[in-house]
């Protein structure tokens, strides 16, 4: 017999903002529970166990389709269920997605008329979960009592967490609720987790726009930029967040007290993660992901959970037409996928579109920070198709085979990130973009050289950031609500963003 915490049946909310206390109210009374049941279990109180919590959940019955008025409803892309029936999902960490929660759920009420229902549900919450940010209170348990675990609580169960849902591939049972997200509280939570190991900060530091980079460089005048900004009173941004979660604040704002936990990590992680934030969250985060499709794919899957706004690949490409320029950009309108991390979750056959909205800001933020316009802007400047290889070395294969690929695609830039990144964005409804900048011209004898390299990645590096980083300004500037658009959603698409 489990040790349980008060089961709290359903509900109903005709007010978004009591259905989120309700929902805060059942996770943090689960949390409580299971913390104080791992307290016990390290002090050694076997009468204690085994110990188990539940996620809450929230729920919409409907009996009609969308209720809006012709042309309102024609806009929307999310915030309103497929058809009549019964919809739910499991919600984690209340605290961390306040102000996302309270968007979905006055969407909900708004577009359907009808209350929520909030209540327990009855998908265990895996103790790994329910730990605090600096808790590590399992390192003191020797072998044996740490394979006792699984006998006192529950462990995250893959079955719980996997992307059916984001994948299309998900079908609800006869007679159960069909999802309202694209992930449900399990896989939220193993996300989480995971950017806290690959990225070295928490998963609150992280801004809804989102910088992905293969190379180091980038970092380097992030961080030089960020510190920048922080000795300006009158920056937009209020703090710089590096791994370790160590914070600087804006000049003149005073320190919290969550400042003092910041620690500088003796190594940097993985893929380590810097951010310049802003108040509503609206700031920027930009990753090291290093190199390879699998790293693309891997923090990717981790920060589609936090519902970013948008993410663009920033990166150094290999130039394929003779006609470019060490130097020059490529922004991408297509892409050839020879990555092949996603083909079991995205088949090759589905197309990865350029979205207009990115295309635009990424322009305009190239004219706006080079200051060239017209013809002069289009001789550093070159959409085109580009492709994405999971093979460094992809020259050096026999009778040239990709090479007569790329060709046959009309590429004009290839490299080892962009196609997943933007692949990802697309399975995940996360609007994506690339802008890349071409570093060497292997079929054209171009190759880097060690001085050569250094030098010009230094010379082009800040530029490019900038462009970056105001493409993001200006997606903001635009208004989120425009990116998010039906051009992402499927035909029997999840209500929440």
């Amino acid at each position: 017999m489990h040790h349980l915490p008060p089961f709290i049946s359903p509900q109903p909310f005709d007010d978004a903002a009591a259905a989120l206390a309700q929902v805060q109210l059942i996770y943090d009374a689960s949390i409580a529970h299971l913390r104080e049941g791992m307290r016990r279990f390290v002090a050694g109180d076997d009468g204690a166990g085994p110990v188990r919590a539940y996620y809450p959940l929230v729920r919409i019955r409907t009996e009609t389709v969308l209720r809006q008025q012709a042309g309102v409803q024609e806009r929307l892309s999310y915030g309103f269920v497929a058809g009549p029936g019964v919809y739910e999902t499991t919600l984690t960490r209340p605290d961390l997605f306040s102000t996302y929660y309270l968007e979905q759920f006055r969407l909900l009420l708004r577009n359907h008329g009808v209350t929520l229902e909030v209540a327990t549900s009855r998908q265990p919450i895996p103790v790994h979960f329910s730990f605090a940010e600096h808790d590590h209170i399992e390192g003191s348990l020797s072998a044996e009592r740490r394979q006792k675990m699984r006998d006192w609580f529950d462990l995250p169960d893959l079955e719980a967490m996997d992307d059916g849902i984001a994948n299309g591939t998900h079908e609800a049972q006869a007679g159960q609720p069909q999802p309202l997200s694209l992930f449900t509280a399990p896989r939220v939570d193993y996300s989480l987790h995971r950017l806290r190991h690959y990225t070295g900060t928490g998963p609150g530091h992280f801004q809804n726009f989102v910088l992905y980079t293969n190379y180091q460089f980038y970092i380097d005048e992030f961080i030089r930029l960020g510190r920048e900004l922080m000795r300006d009173a009158k920056s937009e941004y209020i703090a710089f967040v590096e791994p370790g979660n160590v914070v600087t604040r804006r000049a003149g704002e005073p320190a919290r007290d969550e400042d003092a936990l910041g620690k500088a990590p003796p190594r940097l992680p993985q893929m380590p993660a810097y951010h310049l934030v802003l108040p509503d969250g609206n700031g920027i985060t930009m990753v090291n992901i290093g190199v390879g499709p699998a790293n693309a794919k891997n923090i990717t899957d981790h920060v589609a959970v936090l519902r970013p706004h948008a993410w663009i690949m920033l990166g150094h490409c290999a130039g394929l037409r003779n006609g470019q320029q060490l130097g020059d950009y490529v922004l991408a309108h297509a892409y050839v996928r020879e990555d092949h991390v996603l083909d079991e979750e995205l088949p090759l056959w589905v197309p990865i579109p350029a979205l207009a909205e990115v295309q635009l800001a990424l322009e305009q933020a190239v004219a706006d920070v080079t200051e060239l316009h017209g013809a002069q802007l289009k001789r550093i400047l070159r959409t085109g198709t580009v492709a994405t290889t999971d093979n460094r070395n992809w020259e050096l294969l026999p009778e040239n085979r990709p090479q007569r690929r790329f060709s046959q695609s009309r590429a004009v830039a290839l490299d080892m990130e962009s196609a997943t990144i933007a692949a990802n964005g697309f399975r995940f409804r996360v609007p994506y973009g690339t802008l890349l900048c071409v570093s060497d011209k292997p079929l054209h004898g171009e190759i880097k050289l060690p001085g050569m390299a250094d030098h010009f990645y230094r010379e082009r590096v800040d530029q490019h950031l900038r462009i970056g980083i105001r493409a993001l300004e200006l997606l903001r500037q635009g208004g989120v609500n425009q990116l998010h658009s039906r051009k992402l959603r499927s035909f029997a698409e999840v209500a929440f963003q």
